[in-house]
């Protein structure tokens, strides 16, 4: 045990460990000291403090890697400076764009933009009707002597309320069926890609790349499941529709941080690489001496230069000069300049 602890990284572990502990008390605050608490999801909230101390740590140590640490800093730099309000307005459409309606894939295949729309609309809509209700954020009740009107109480303080059998109401307690049915349809798609695609057949996993799939399908089915059964079954197979969905929901929460789940939070950090791209083309573009070309901004060829030596590895050459100076097409002809005279000092061209 005390080996296992020396290998952790003890400032991810005291992040995951505040976050986990964070996420405890709002639930108390939240429920009002667990007033409106439901005893039935205590699993659900288990599985949601783990998967949030889970990403909490990896996304810790991802960010103490030099490189990201490096972007981490430069998009916060650049995010709050003289340009804040361009920037934030920037990296909201972005945020609209790209994360909520995915639209980065889009160039490559509509179908597979369409699929991952219907996936991330529907996680981000389940995510946000849930985790409320797990937390004891949101609860519904009946007042006495009126048996006919739900009151929706949102951290305690009533917030509204519907009559049981208005369209509101069926709007409200089929909000995760609508969200089954998009992540199912995302979901086939892209699992209709991976049966197709021969470079996917040729290099995808059953761990990476089939498992949250099914694992995604399995939750909506099942919860589609629950649904039908106490509408159609009068609840013949809730117990086990409702056992069956809350094993795939915990199994998803625990894979969560260490699958490829967690690229959802990576994500996020596109914005900040955008606000780096940004700026550093305002800041001016770096020219290879070789080519007499521009490939990449001065900040980024500066950067690089910063954190290769962070890693343990030198470029300067003896001339004063840095082989990251030079673009993808100069150290090609570089690195053939170099060849043509070990080979003329070594006596041969060829052989």
């Amino acid at each position: 045990m005390y080996r296992l602890f020396k290998t952790l990284n003890k400032v991810a572990l005291l992040k995951a460990t505040i976050a986990a502990v964070l996420t405890i008390i709002l639930v108390l605050i939240g429920s009002r000291n667990l007033q409106n608490f439901d005893p039935a999801l205590i699993a659900y909230l288990i599985g949601t403090v783990f998967a949030i101390f889970g990403v909490a740590y990896r996304y810790s140590v991802w960010i103490q890697r030099p490189p990201t640490r490096l972007y981490w800093r430069r998009s916060m730099q650049f995010l709050f400076s003289k340009y804040f309000f361009p920037y934030l307005w920037r990296s909201t459409k972005l945020f609209f764009k790209n994360i909520l309606a995915q639209r980065f894939i889009a160039h490559r295949s509509r179908t597979r933009w369409f699929g991952h729309f219907m996936l991330a609309t529907g996680c981000l809509l389940a995510f946000a009707i849930t985790i409320p209700l797990t937390f004891g954020w949101i609860h519904f009740v009946l007042k006495p002597g009126d048996d006919t009107t739900y009151y929706a109480l949102l951290f305690g303080f009533e917030a509204g309320s519907f009559q049981l059998g208005s369209p509101l109401a069926f709007i409200a307690f089929h909000g995760l069926v609508w969200c089954s049915v998009l992540v199912t349809i995302g979901a086939i798609i892209m699992m209709k890609r991976r049966f197709t695609d021969g470079g996917l057949i040729a290099t995808q996993t059953l761990e990476n790349d089939w498992l949250p799939l099914i694992l995604l399908i399995a939750i909506s089915v099942t919860g589609l499941g629950i649904s039908y059964d106490y509408t159609f079954l009068e609840g013949k197979t809730y117990q086990f529709m409702a056992v069956t969905h809350a094993i795939t929901v915990i199994l998803f929460l625990v894979w969560l941080p260490f699958g490829k789940f967690f690229h959802i939070y990576q994500r996020l950090a596109q914005l900040g690489a955008n606000l780096y791209k940004t700026e550093g083309t305002r800041r001016g573009m770096a020219v290879c001496p070789h080519t007499q070309k521009e490939f990449a901004t001065e900040t980024h060829v500066k950067d690089l230069k910063y954190v290769t030596k962070e890693l343990g590895f030198n470029y300067e050459k003896a001339n004063g000069t840095n082989h990251l100076d030079l673009s993808p097409e100069g150290k090609r002809s570089a690195l053939a300049v170099a060849h043509l005279k070990a080979r003329k000092e070594g006596g041969k061209l060829f052989g």
